[in-house]
């Protein structure tokens, strides 16, 4: 009887359209097919066995937990999952992978023996719908097929399958040199079946196909391994046919252990996103920023004054909250939604991403897009109306509207990054009533939003509590890293949101009462936030002390240089959505700023 693991027991392999998750004991406990956001035929994470599963590994006592592998890696700099498991009665390796898509979704597992004779099984139990739709389960010309309404999945192997329990089970013995491979593939249920898969002309493929893109990564610095491993993973969360990049690949990962703050974020934020795209063009990656920018003007098309803080990977306006009763939750972690609520929410620091994102694209030479430049205009003109007014702010919180200080600064860089996108000669506006804007911004920020006792910037006007947020105060430079203020804002931050192993919070939580966001419990460290830190320790001198934290994260990161939401120090483990771009992109950002500084040990 297989478990949901630790969130950082898993492993995710991806085709740039979906992803799955595989457990260390060889358990595909999510897939959604055949976009990110479409109903997983796995559910398992977020419920039990009867949701749905894909387990391959060796063979087992009935009921009893399967066993974990001994060892596993990605091939190199790809996306290809090996995993090794040493038995009594020898070793074998099961390798996974989801080629880029060419046709059909397929994945694809190989087993292949090392060395004695190891018994195995393979146990497919699809569940359509979250774990709520048991399929039709027939064969057809010697394939096997699950259909239920608009949904097929197809399993092609050589191996013998029968069907038990509602599950389509293997089994079968491999020896040293066999290989036997397990292949699903998605389909319409109208369509003609896909074709016949080719699992080892597609593994080559796969690994040439990465290969090819880390080569394009242009830092060569003390942290590498780390950089790369992350630029592949934001790579695999983005949706190649349209450019647009999804938060996480999944739904309701707790931020909070048996928490209700459970989210959806197989959607593509523009703050993620644009961050993501930051990272990308800072380390070689045109391509994906000129086909993000194209997804973005697609998106926002015509109605910028309406700008939405997240939308579909294809565009979609639209991604209304639901709660799926049915499943549990990860770890009795309820409810698990889908969609999300938040889309229509009010966060004025989105236009300054997205107008940083677009001035360093222009910045990196990326060929210059004439309605791009016009959005900003457009974006800028909106502000120039609604800047000072409350928001949600970066968080999302579902209490009441703030003037959130870091909303605030970020209105300020998008009116800065526009006036240099002026000044440049490469549009025009009205410079002097922006320049005029700009001051005004940075004037009501300084004189609202700081705390002259305490010598610190606050969470919004006329509060008291901090926010980590406020760490990007020099990074965007609103002010520069030797002002007292930043310092003063920095050393507050460290010590009042700072967890005892000295990883930082977004903000105080007020345990069982409903804190600043209207949500009860509390949450782990969010992972960002102490990046965040590491680079301003670093802006202001403090090197070694940024390089220490930096690595202290790195740590973090599960044996495949994994990453979720946020860090649970009390029980020292990952929580929230996995694996999380917003974890990573700040790791490639710090990575960068050290190797600039040279504050690494070695």
């Amino acid at each position: 009887m297989h478990v949901a693991g630790r969130i950082e027991d898993y492993a995710l392999i991806g085709d740039m359209q979906t992803a799955a998750l595989v457990c260390r004991d060889g358990t595909v406990d999510w897939l959604c097919l055949p976009r990110f956001d479409s109903h997983a035929i796995f559910a398992g994470l977020l419920g039990t066995e009867e949701h749905g599963f894909w387990r391959l590994g060796p063979a087992h006592a009935a009921g009893a937990q399967p066993p974990s592998a001994a060892r596993r890696t990605y091939r190199g700099d790809s996306l290809i999952l090996e995993s090794e498991w040493d038995t009594p009665r020898g070793t074998v390796r099961v390798t996974d992978f989801m080629p880029p898509r060419d046709g059909a979704p397929q994945l694809i597992r190989i087993v292949e023996g090392i060395s004695g004779r190891v018994p195995m099984r393979s146990a497919l139990r699809m569940r359509f719908s979250y774990g709520r739709i048991v399929p039709w389960v027939h064969k057809v010309d010697g394939r096997t097929v699950a259909v239920a309404g608009p949904d097929s999945v197809w399993l092609d192997t050589e191996a013998e399958t029968y069907g038990k329990d509602l599950t389509t089970y293997s089994d079968f013995t491999v020896a040293p040199g066999d290989r036997i491979a397990f292949t699903i593939s998605w389909q319409a249920s109208h369509q003609k079946p896909p074709a016949f898969p080719d699992p080892e002309g597609s593994l080559e493929a796969t690994e040439e196909f990465w290969g090819e893109w880390v080569e394009h990564c242009t830092y060569h610095g003390p942290y590498r391994e780390a950089v790369v491993r992350s630029l592949i993973t934001l790579k695999a969360l983005t949706y190649a046919p349209t450019g647009g990049i999804v938060a996480a690949p999944t739904t309701s990962l707790p931020e909070e252990i048996g928490g209700v703050r459970n989210w959806d974020y197989r959607y593509t934020w523009l703050r993620d996103a644009a961050i993501t795209l930051s990272s990308l063009l800072r380390t070689g990656y045109r391509e994906e920023a000129r086909a993000w920018r194209e997804w973005l003007l697609r998106a926002v098309a015509g109605d910028p004054e309406n700008l939405q803080i997240m939308y579909g990977i294809a565009g979609e306006r639209e991604l209304g909250e639901a709660e799926l009763d049915w499943l549990p939750g990860y770890e009795n972690s309820a409810p698990v939604r889908v969609g999300n609520g938040a889309a229509h929410q009010l966060q004025l620091d989105v236009y300054g991403e997205v107008t940083e994102a677009l001035h360093l694209a222009h910045m990196t030479g990326l060929t210059r897009n004439d309605y791009a430049s016009l959005l900003q205009l457009k974006l800028i003109r909106y502000l120039e109306k609604h800047w000072d007014e409350p928001d949600e702010g970066i968080w999302e919180v579902r209490g009441p509207r703030r003037h959130f200080v870091h909303s605030k600064v970020m209105a300020w860089v998008a009116v800065d990054r526009t006036i240099k996108l002026i000044e440049s000669g490469d549009a025009d506006g009205p410079l002097e009533q922006w320049r005029e804007l700009r001051d005004d911004i940075h004037r009501d920020v300084c004189e609202r939003g700081y705390d002259k006792e305490r010598n610190t910037f606050t969470q919004s006007y006329g509060s008291k509590e901090l926010d980590a947020s406020l760490l990007l105060i020099p990074q965007m430079g609103f002010l520069p890293p030797d002002d007292k203020r930043v310092i003063g804002t920095i050393e507050a931050i460290q010590r009042e949101l700072s967890t005892p192993d000295g990883f930082i919070l977004r903000y105080p939580t007020s345990g069982e009462d409903a804190g600043v966001d209207g949500l009860e419990g509390d949450e782990g460290a969010f992972l960002a936030c102490s990046f965040w830190m590491a680079d301003d320790l670093a802006m202001i001198g403090r090197v070694d002390e940024a390089r220490k934290l930096f690595e202290k994260l790195l740590s973090l990161r599960n044996d495949l240089g994994l990453l979720a939401e946020e860090w649970d120090s009390r029980l020292q483990r990952q929580v929230g959505n996995f694996p999380q771009a917003f974890s990573h992109v700040p790791l490639i950002d710090t990575a960068l700023r050290l190797t600039a500084s040279g504050a690494y040990g070695g």
